[in-house]
């Protein structure tokens, strides 16, 4: 039996930072399988990320201790995994978790699997390396769980065998395929949300508060349906609108560097658990921007503007693509690279402006983050200019310069680590993001950066006609998963409205085919978060709810039913709605947890409206930009010009004219006669981009 610790040779940052543990840790494959099922030893498996702070935590204590790395190695075979490479296995042994457990998971995942059959018999998330907390001390555990991987090897095999069982029921039966799928989910969602949500502080939940940028799109959406009818639903903008405000005035954001961290720990947005998350950034992004075309609030537009900065600038590499996080922790502590003492800011701040910027951030009052101070917005320019008797302007403008002068003070700290892997399905929320708020804010340069990934992901991506899921240091691993492909299908088709490049329509209907292909369940409908020549695993989940980030489901329905109406392609079409008739009893009895399947199903029963504009480029950019003034969240508007080729037949035919631009309008698959001028188009489109009602 070899030992020593085999991470050296890995891409991940999170496996490297473990390379040099006393541990004898293996990456997941393999020969680690191997290994504990020769030797007949249980698998340690601790799953985590490089930018988690607990996981830096268990690290320190346990990983890096000799005697606690001896009982490890002495008992396990320790298999170390980046649930952002692998989000396959943490999908399994999360859920494992939970049913072991009757608790939810999170990071560090520690679970002990029985090397026979990869399944689970015993688990948890941060153990510490002394008893406290209410937990056993991990060295203790080591012990206690060896002794009875040992003594009642029955007992784990029947466990296994009873967690298999219940896995295999966890799908649940996919609606009468002659039933008809009405609106009751929508309605149900509404309701459910609406109970959880704070009307004080906004968000959903109390504590610890996470953003949740799906289920505010929705309820955007929700709100834009109903606002041209007889009883509009204003409260649904509330909540938005209160839930934004208070980030983006809030500590979960970031206000000298734009962009925004995971989530509050606290229900008034101020302290964040402080690690930036590209996941989160891609989609708050896209809603800020959408928030921006639908209220016109200023606010919105400098927090997408700030936001999608700091994308490019931070989280962006040479190649195009972006990174995946920058970490929580900077030099051992939490949040160091981000707070502030009032001396510190005195010596960066003009003294004239000093006691304003102080008021607006709340340096005036008590610390709130471990003596020192966060900066949160607390009074607002205008009452501080109103109260002082300044022009509210002039104080915005010398509060925005003292924020750029204490950035560039901190950009001389010692930065948080940044976890430089690219992965395909986060640079698709980022690519999605941009093409949003470059046509939102009028920036050519957010659709390039937008562009330059795709192209980024079909360089480096893209083998044999395959995805991989993520690329660092010029190495392409691990075959990609369902969010790969749905993601980036949906990214794409927001691309395109931006800028229109047959090539990326092409890739479109190449990732389509694949899901088809490869991922979609072809007896109970819906799709499988691995491909069907994946490495075989204790279970192939068919995730259908959101969690961080939405599900590959939903937006898989969502993206797919776009492109079956854009291109007359029934195949599409069918498989959106037979993956809403898989998730039906879901989204019927759990409405607010499968919010990105109700988007899907919002388009099912209402089609989409889709306007194909064709002529020279610089006629169908302005008709472009015009139709997309609106916030109308189900239209669809592509600028194609008169000499785009390798178009595809639905496509094709909607031809230009050699004399002007024009335009064709299309609720669903029923498409109008061409609009020659854009006063006819503008007379024809609705407010909602909402088309025939299936309900």
């Amino acid at each position: 039996m070899t030992t020593g610790n085999h991470l050296a040779n890995e891409t991940s940052p999170y496996l490297l930072q473990h390379a040099d543990n006393p541990v004898d840790w293996y990456p997941w494959g393999p020969e680690a399988l191997k290994l504990a099922r020769d030797n007949d030893k249980p698998i340690l498996l601790s799953v985590g990320y490089s930018a988690c702070h607990w996981c830096h935590v268990m690290a320190h204590e346990s990983f890096e201790d000799e005697a606690t790395a001896g009982l490890m190695n002495r008992h396990f075979v320790n298999i170390k995994v980046d649930r952002e490479e692998r989000p396959d296995l943490d999908k399994i042994y999360q859920t494992a978790h939970q049913l072991l457990t009757q608790r939810p998971g999170g990071w560090p995942l520690t679970m002990f699997i029985n090397p026979e059959d990869q399944r689970p018999f015993f688990g948890g998330t941060y153990f510490p390396k002394d008893a406290r907390y209410g937990m056993p001390s991990f060295t203790e555990l080591l012990s206690r769980v060896a002794e009875y991987y040992r003594d009642y090897r029955d007992e784990v095999r029947n466990q296994g065998q009873q967690l298999s069982q219940i896995f295999g029921q966890l799908d649940p039966a996919p609606a009468d395929g002659d039933g008809v799928m009405g609106s009751g989910p929508l309605s149900n969602a509404r309701e459910r949300i609406a109970e959880g949500f704070d009307r004080e502080f906004g968000g959903v939940g109390s504590q610890p508060k996470f953003p949740h940028p799906t289920t505010l799109e929705w309820l955007l959406r929700h709100w834009r349906e109903t606002a041209y009818g007889d009883d509009p639903d204003l409260d649904a903008l509330f909540l938005v609108s209160l839930t934004l405000t208070r980030m983006a005035e809030g500590g979960i954001y970031d206000q000298l560097g734009g962009g925004f961290c995971r989530y509050s720990v606290d229900r008034y947005w101020q302290i964040p658990h402080f690690e930036k998350m590209l996941y989160d950034n891609g989609p708050l992004l896209a809603l800020y921007a959408q928030s921006f075309i639908a209220s016109g609030d200023p606010l919105y537009r400098r927090i997408a503007t700030e936001t999608a900065d700091w994308m490019l600038q931070d989280m962006r590499s040479a190649e195009g693509g972006f990174y995946s996080t920058r970490d929580a922790d900077s030099e051992g502590e939490e949040g160091r690279y981000y707070v502030w003492t009032p001396d510190e800011v005195r010596d960066v701040v003009d003294p004239g402006v000093y006691a304003s910027f102080a008021r607006h951030f709340g340096l005036d009052g008590a610390a709130n983050f471990e003596a020192k101070w966060h900066l949160t917005v607390r009074e607002p320019v205008a009452s501080i200019a109103l109260a002082d008797g300044v022009d509210e302007q002039t104080l915005a403008r010398q509060i925005d310069q003292a924020r750029k002068a204490l950035l560039d003070r901190r950009a001389g700290r010692v930065q948080p680590a940044r976890d430089e892997k690219q992965l395909t399905a986060w640079n698709a929320l980022a690519i999605r993001g941009l093409a949003i708020a470059g046509r939102a804010l009028s920036r050519p340069d957010l659709v390039q950066a937008a562009a330059d990934s795709a192209r980024f992901i079909q360089r480096n991506l893209l083998h044999d006609g395959r995805l991989l899921a993520s690329y660092k240091d010029g190495r392409s691993r691990f075959p990609a998963y369902l969010d790969d492909y749905a993601f980036l299908l949906d990214a794409l088709l927001e691309l395109l409205q931006s800028e229109w490049n047959s090539r990326n329509l092409a890739f479109c209907v190449e990732l389509a085919e694949t899901l088809l292909e490869r991922f979609q369940d072809d007896e109970a409908g819906g799709f499988f978060f691995t491909a069907d020549d994946h490495e075989t695993l204790m279970h192939r989940p068919k995730p259908m709810a959101d969690d961080a980030t939405p599900s590959g489901n939903g937006v898989a329905a969502f993206a797919l039913q776009r492109l079956g109406f854009l291109l007359g392609e029934p195949r599409y079409l069918a498989a959106a709605e037979s993956t809403l008739r898989s998730a039906w009893r879901a989204m019927d009895e759990y409405p607010h947890g499968h919010v990105s399947l109700l988007i899907a199903l919002g388009e099912y029963l209402q089609h989409p409206e889709i306007i194909i504009i064709r002529g020279e480029q610089d006629e169908i950019a302005r008709w472009r930009e015009s139709a997309a003034k609106l916030y109308a969240p189900r239209r669809l508007v592509f600028a194609i010009p008169a000499n785009a080729d390798g178009l595809p037949a639905g496509l094709a035919e909607k031809k230009a004219d050699s004399s002007h631009a024009v335009a064709y309008r299309c609720i669903g698959s029923q498409c109008s006669l061409p609009l020659d001028s854009w006063n006819a188009l503008a007379a024809e489109l609705t407010e909602t981009g909402s088309g025939e009602n299936r309900d």
